[in-house]
């Protein structure tokens, strides 16, 4: 159907959210954004939908949702003959309306459904998940995208997000279900009534926060450290649980940054809510002039990512990457329970493909074993379903990824800010009481294992045109095979796509045991490295590069090359 008629459909028919008709009306004969908005229609995956909010098929709203959740139900119904679903919501604008939609749709479909009184992290929902022992979930969250962006994230009855087999299944499902048409809806007060949607009682998440605390790796240690924390959770669902979790651990200073305490889905002091980036940090940071704490912890909107300063030798603060706070926790957590004589035999590390090399060494320290899963914490959470098969998740010690998530134990399946939170707290009280800084541990680390600097580049590509230029890019690049990468030749080549791996040097080719995935990774001279990945959920390519230099001078040097060297190829 043409983005006009399909325009004209809505006009028709989308009535009932009096922000989609406005809208609709305000572009009556624009032709250029009535495509914009009906050009595609979002793609469910295994990241689930993720658009901005607004009317179209292009676009998150509430019969977007209402379809997906059909293709849901009807999924869990073929599947398992009946079922329940878990969901939950963040700050997001419209985040809470989107999930009483989608519980509609189950309960007119037959199928129970637990959903949260108040806004919730992600971790939370992979918990629910599990504790109901549901079929599904659905977390209405766009992590750390702007405000005008909200999404739907589906999950698994291991409270894992959806393996590729079952969003394809789903997808399908979707594909055959008329949006306005072939929906099923129930009265959501009368499903309440009648048990079909139900609330998910406090006790739950006391639960939640057990599992949380029983992952303490040096029980006690907040206890007489006089840890100072500056927190901010972005304007979230942090806020409760992880000051909850702070305090109940012996972490009394507790600094909470005003202007982001409480939840905001328009992020007014932080447009871009991601604790990656310094920007969304700077109110924090702010703060911590003022406070002079240990450190800064900021959680994302949805609670499952956190980024970390510390204080640096001068008395300012240092912003860590997720490598950095990710390699430290690895360190911390091998050693003190190497130390406390609690940790497993044959203990296992899982990092993503785009993570710090800097993992290897430390494994190799403490006889762990490595695994490397492709980017996206459903093939970590993966790992632990499979030795949780064989009766061995307790070999499950960490898992993480660059861009700031991290797991230690499997009463969830996804990252979780909120244990991170806490392990973090319990990593700096442990070096506190040996008279040392974050800071200083991190250096120390270089000092011992090399000088890893991992950067991320981000390549925006928006509208139709966007989306096919990322396609031209990532196709080039396989016809044409970069040599080198400012002057440091190309040694191996691993196209997950083709899940295969050809060595320029030997002309040998061997098999990648991963799931298909876009990417291309390019080994250089050296130990350094360029991977080249589109996002699986923003409309842009992300650039990895790996240097190892001989000091941090040496090794941005290194960075700046290969930077500009890349860019070349994604121009």
């Amino acid at each position: 159907m043409s983005h006009i008629k399909l325009y004209n459909e809505w006009l028709e028919n989308a009535v009932e959210d009096k922000d989609l008709t406005n809208e609709l009306k305000s572009i009556n004969g624009n032709d250029e954004e009535i495509f914009e908005r009906f050009y595609r229609t979002l793609e469910f995956g295994t990241a689930g939908l993720r658009g901005i909010i607004g009317a179209g098929t292009n676009r998150m709203n509430i019969y977007v949702v209402r379809q997906a959740t059909q293709g849901l139900a009807n999924y869990v119904l073929n599947k398992y003959g009946k079922g329940a679903v878990a969901i939950s919501h963040d700050s997001r604008i419209k985040a809470d309306l989107f999930m009483n939609e989608a519980a509609r749709v189950l309960a007119a479909n037959g199928i129970k459904v637990y959903i949260t009184s108040e806004l919730q992290p992600t971790p939370v929902l992979s918990f629910l998940v599990r504790h109901f022992k549901c079929q599904a979930g659905i977390m209405i969250t766009a992590s750390h995208n702007p405000a005008a962006y909200n999404g739907y994230k589906a999950y698994g009855e291991d409270g894992c997000q959806m393996t590729d087999v079952a969003a394809n299944a789903v997808y399908n499902e979707i594909q055959n279900i008329d949006m306005f048409g072939g929906v099923k809806l129930a009265d959501f007060d009368e499903a309440v009534k009648n048990g079909m949607i139900e609330y998910v009682d406090d006790s739950v998440y006391t639960q939640y926060l057990e599992n949380v605390k029983s992952r303490q790796v040096a029980n006690g240690i907040c206890n007489g450290a006089d840890l100072s924390v500056v927190y901010t959770p972005l304007n979230g669902t942090g806020n409760k649980l992880v000051r909850r979790v702070l305090a109940e651990i012996g972490v009394e200073k507790v600094s909470v940054v005003k202007e982001q305490e409480m939840p905001d889905g328009n992020f007014t002091t932080c447009p871009y809510p991601n604790p990656e980036i310094k920007e969304a940090l700077l109110k924090g940071l702010e703060l911590c002039d003022k406070e002079k704490p240990d450190l800064l912890l900021a959680t994302d909107p949805d609670a499952d990512r956190v980024g970390i300063a510390v204080k640096d030798y001068d008395g300012s603060y240092r912003l860590l990457t997720g490598n950095e706070t990710g390699a430290m926790l690895t360190e911390f957590i091998l050693r003190s329970r190497t130390e406390a004589g609690t940790l497993p035999a044959d203990p296992i590390i899982v990092k993503t493909i785009v993570t710090t090399k800097l993992i290897n060494a430390i494994c190799n320290k403490y006889s762990a074993e490595l695994k490397n899963v492709l980017t996206g914490f459903k093939y970590i959470g993966e790992v632990i379903l499979n030795l949780e098969n064989v009766g061995q998740e307790e070999r499950f010690v960490f898992g993480f990824e660059e861009s700031y998530g991290y797991l230690s134990g499997s009463y969830v399946r996804d990252k979780d800010a909120v244990v991170a939170s806490m392990l973090i707290c319990e990593m700096a009280a442990y070096y506190k009481k040996q008279g040392k800084t974050l800071a200083m541990v991190m250096d120390e680390m270089y000092k011992e294992y090399g000088f890893y600097k991992n950067t991320t580049l981000n390549f925006g590509f928006s509208g139709a045109a966007g989306m096919q230029k990322m396609a031209d890019i990532m196709a080039q690049l396989r016809e044409n095979t970069p040599k080198e990468f400012a002057s440091y030749k190309v040694l191996k080549v691993a196209d997950y796509l083709q899940s295969k791996e050809f060595d320029l040097v030997t002309g040998e080719e061997k098999n990648i045991d991963l799931p298909k995935s876009n990417v291309l990774s390019y080994s250089l001279e050296n130990e350094h490295a360029c991977i080249i990945r589109p996002s699986g959920t923003e409309p842009k390519i992300k650039l990895y590069i790996t240097a190892v230099g001989k000091d941090a001078d040496d090794a941005q040097d290194i960075t700046d090359k290969l930077s500009e060297s890349a860019k070349a190829y994604l121009s």
